[in-house]
């Protein structure tokens, strides 16, 4: 640079680039972002939901043929419990490194379980065995977690359509899972394993392992960016330090600061209880008819089926109706159909097609219990916190369900499945007292 004559030297400041902001998603693609999550959610949903109804299908008869008719209950209980208590360290690993990882961890415990449920039934231990399956229940917690991903990037006036679409995705596993376990067990059965043959009912666990593989690695591969990370870098992610104090206790301080929040939790703790509570004691029902086994089998399919056609088919109705007409309404409307189910139910007697109509409008109230309360708390609840606040529901909800069905096998041995519908019916009522409550609602973004 010349020098001009009789100037003054001039010190200047070195100057220091900026240091280049955090990557953000841009305004104009969380729309694409989250349609990519949506689809990725859908078909992930719909490979574990098989894989979790395969196993399902056949635990109890698997318990029943190992440990005797008596436990044979127990093998659902173990996986319900298991799916609520691994709903604690899968949102510890969501709360720090986001979804995915979480749904990961999530799907790696239920395809350990498989593997113990196979090894079990090859060495004959049942010990093994419910250890086995109470991981397997990470493949519920995996499925229900889902649901609460679809929302974190989900438009306000959307959240309850996006939520809803990946639990409608789960009617394919329901349906499809049972019919394709005596496939599995065909085609794998008899397979040896340490020079060992697989026993037939443990062999559609196999094809468990392998479903849950497939929805690991299209998760890991592709679920990118992490929606909840995302969604944290929209609202201002917390210091890394104060991640450690976000954890159960602070989920469970948010929630009971917020009437909105508390009664998101209460629907679908409620809803599960009088859901899995009438449900699991019906098939004992139609067996006290007195038919014959094989007319007994296809009662209870006919009735079941259409049971899981009420929870999951209808939840993309149950999604908009959330949207458009509120959270509050759709909850209340969900308690009067489970109302309605109890006193179609309870009058049933053996009469097969009231019984199919009554465990039909049960599935309808909870899934719309389901929907409308995951999308209210998921609202109600700030960013920072709402990971563990939807672990809790979760957790709250599992353990719900999984005290009903183990209480309502006493109700109907003591008085009869009439009284277990009106005891069910009762249990409502905490519920319609919260959603009546009028208050004023905090939404987050």
């Amino acid at each position: 640079m010349p020098r001009i004559e009789g100037s003054c030297p001039v010190a200047v400041e070195p100057t220091v680039a900026p240091a280049p902001p955090e990557p953000t998603v841009p305004a104009y693609d969380l729309a694409r972002v989250q349609r990519r999550t949506l689809a990725l959610l859908f078909s992930t949903q719909v490979v574990g939901g098989v894989g979790v109804a395969i196993g399902l299908a056949v635990g109890a008869l698997l318990a029943a043929d190992m440990a005797g008719v008596s436990l044979s209950g127990v093998a659902q209980s173990a996986a319900v419990v298991g799916s609520a208590l691994l709903a604690v360290p899968v949102v510890r690993i969501m709360r720090q490194y986001g979804r995915r990882p979480g749904m990961l961890a999530a799907y790696a415990a239920a395809a350990l379980g498989g593997l113990g449920v196979v090894a079990a039934a090859v060495l004959g231990s049942v010990p093994l065995l419910f250890a086995g399956l109470f991981l397997f229940g990470g493949g519920t917690t995996a499925n229900m977690q889902a649901r609460y991903a679809a929302v974190d990037l989900a438009p306000a006036a959307r959240r309850g359509q996006h939520l809803s679409l990946v639990v409608w995705a789960t009617t394919v596993g329901a349906v499809a899972g049972p019919n394709l376990a005596p496939l599995a067990g065909t085609a794998l059965g008899g397979i040896r394993l340490g020079g060992r043959d697989v026993p037939t009912l443990a062999a559609p666990f196999a094809f468990s392992i392998v479903l849950f593989g497939a929805a690991a690695l299209v998760l890991g591969l592709l679920l990118r960016p992490d929606p909840l990370l995302v969604a944290r870098g929209r609202a201002g992610a917390p210091e890394p330090g104060d991640q450690r104090r976000l954890g159960m206790r602070a989920g469970l301080a948010a929630v009971a600061a917020r009437p909105a929040a508390r009664l998101g939790v209460a629907a679908m703790a409620v809803g599960h209880v009088v859901m899995v509570g009438v449900m699991a004691m019906t098939p004992v029902h139609i067996l006290g008819a007195g038919h014959d086994a094989a007319h007994t089998l296809r009662i209870v399919g006919v009735v079941l089926s259409l049971h899981i056609a009420g929870m999951f088919a209808f939840a993309l109705v149950t999604g908009w109706l959330t949207d458009r007409l509120g959270r509050r309404p759709v909850i209340l409307g969900g308690v009067a159909l489970l109302l309605a189910a109890c006193a179609v139910a309870g009058t049933a007697g053996h009469h097969s097609g009231q019984l199919s109509i009554g465990l039909f409008l049960l599935g309808l109230g909870w899934s719309a219990t389901m929907v409308a309360g995951s999308t209210l708390l998921s609202e109600s609840v700030p960013e920072p916190v709402r990971p563990s606040a939807q672990g809790l529901s979760d957790l709250v909800m599992g353990l719900a369900g999984a005290s009903a069905g183990a209480v309502s096998g006493l109700v109907v041995s003591w008085s009869g499945y009439p009284t277990l519908n009106l005891l069910a019916a009762v249990a409502t009522v905490p519920l319609v007292a919260l959603a009546l409550r009028p208050v004023r609602e905090r939404v987050y973004a």
